[in-house]
C-alpha cells in the first residue's frame, strides 16, 4: 500500500508543474465538499450488502480552455485510412455508442459549436441540444442533414453505416475514429478528435490532463481495493425490451473493473464481446458485485427486480444484493469524465 502512496504523491507534483494557459484549467476542480479518493479509508469489500449507486463529482465537461479557435483548413487521414479534409468547424455532430465523441468535444473548449447530439451524449451542458438518433442508438439521416453539419465526428459503433455514407455522399467531412473503447487508450481519443476539428494543441492538453487523472485515480481505486480481486460483472439489461447481456473482453467494461482494481468474470470465463446471459456461465462466474446502467435497473424493476434476471440469484452477488448502478451517460463513456467514473465506482465499491 504504501508503494500506491508514493507513485500518487509522484503523480500529484507532477500535475502541478504542467504548463496551462491563462482559461486553462490543467487539473479541473472536484466537488469541494467530496473527501478526495486517495483520504479515504479502505473496507473489506466482501463485508459489504446491499446496493449502492456511483456518483462522479461533477457530470459537466471540464473544457480546456474558454477560448479556443480552429486552424483550418486541416486534412486528417482517419481510423480507416480515408483522408478527409475539414474546413469549417462552425456545427460540428459528433456521435458514437458511447458518448465518447460528444464528451471530447466538449472537453476541447468546442461545445457551443455542437449542433447536436446522440442519445448517449447526455450530460447537462449538452442536455438541450437536438437529437439526432431514435429508437436508442439509431441514426436519424433527415435530423442530421436538418441541422446543416460542417463536420461530423462519428465512428464504427453507431449506425445504420448507409446513413454515415449518405452524410459523406453529400459532401460533408466525416471523420471516423477508432471504436476501441479502453481506459489506456482515452488520450488517443481525444487527439484524433482535436485534430480533425483543427485544435490539436488543446488536444495534447486535454489528453494530458486526462490522462493524468486517470493515472492518479487507477492509483487511489487500487489502494481502497487493497488486493482484494473483487469479482464484478457488467450487466447490460433492458427490461422492456427483454435484453439480458454480459459484456465481456473488448467491451469496455472489462477495461473499467480492471481500472478500479476488481477482476472483470466475464473475460476470465473467456467471453469476448457481449453476449446474452447464459444462468449457467453467470452462476459459474461467482461475481461479488454486479454494475449495471441506471436506467436498465430501472427497466427490471430495480433491486428486486434483478432477482428475476437469468442466473442472478444463484450469484454472491445477487444473495447478497450487491447491485452497483452508475449513470448510463458516465459508465462507459471513456472519455474526459473516465477518471471521474473510476472515483466513483470505487468509492461506491469499496467505501
Amino acid at each position: 500500500m504504501r508503494i500506491w502512496l508514493v507513485v500518487l504523491t509522484i503523480l500529484l507534483a507532477a500535475g502541478c508543474t504542467g504548463s496551462a494557459g491563462r482559461n486553462t484549467p490543467e487539473v479541473p476542480q472536484g466537488n469541494p465538499d467530496r473527501t478526495p479518493l486517495e483520504q479515504l479509508e479502505p473496507k473489506d469489500p466482501r463485508e459489504k450488502t446491499g446496493p449502492s449507486t456511483a456518483t462522479v463529482a461533477e457530470p459537466d465537461i471540464v473544457p480546456i480552455s474558454d477560448n479556443v479557435t480552429p486552424k483550418l483548413p486541416t486534412t486528417v487521414t482517419d481510423a480507416q485510412g480515408t483522408k478527409v479534409t475539414v474546413t469549417s468547424a462552425d456545427r460540428i455532430l459528433a456521435f458514437d455508442n458511447y458518448g465518447t465523441l460528444g464528451a471530447t468535444v466538449f472537453g476541447l473548449g468546442l461545445g457551443g459549436r455542437m449542433a447536436g447530439r446522440d442519445i448517449s451524449t447526455g450530460f447537462p451542458a449538452a442536455a438541450g441540444l437536438p437529437l439526432i438518433t431514435t429508437n436508442g442508438h439509431q441514426l436519424n439521416a433527415e435530423a442530421i442533414l436538418g441541422l446543416r453539419p460542417t463536420v461530423v465526428i462519428t465512428d464504427t459503433t453507431i449506425g445504420p453505416w448507409d446513413v454515415v455514407l449518405r452524410l459523406r455522399d453529400s459532401g460533408i467531412p466525416v471523420v471516423v475514429t477508432d471504436s476501441r473503447r479502453a481506459v489506456n487508450n482515452v488520450g488517443a481519443m481525444i487527439q484524433q478528435v482535436a485534430d480533425a476539428l483543427g485544435v490539436p494543441a488543446e488536444g495534447e492538453r486535454l489528453a494530458r490532463r486526462t490522462n493524468l487523472e486517470i493515472e492518479k485515480a487507477k492509483i487511489a481505486a487500487h489502494r481502497l481495493a487493497d488486493d482484494s480481486e473483487l469479482r464484478i460483472v457488467f450487466l447490460y439489461v433492458r427490461g422492456r425490451s427483454g435484453v439480458h447481456q454480459m459484456f465481456g473482453e473488448g467491451t469496455g467494461a472489462d477495461e473499467l473493473i480492471r481500472a478500479v482494481g476488481g477482476v472483470d468474470v466475464a473475460s476470465e470465463g473467456g467471453l469476448r464481446g457481449a453476449e446474452p446471459i447464459k444462468p449457467e456461465a453467470l452462476s459459474k462466474a461467482a461475481p461479488d458485485v454486479i454494475l449495471v446502467m441506471s436506467k436498465g435497473l430501472q427497466s427490471v424493476g430495480g433491486v428486486e427486480g434483478m432477482a428475476g434476471v437469468p442466473g442472478v440469484a444463484q450469484t454472491p452477488a445477487g444473495q447478497k444484493r450487491r447491485i452497483v448502478d452508475m449513470n448510463d451517460h458516465q459508465v462507459l463513456s471513456f472519455g474526459p469524465l473516465t477518471a471521474s467514473v473510476i472515483d466513483g465506482l470505487a468509492r461506491a465499491l469499496y467505501t
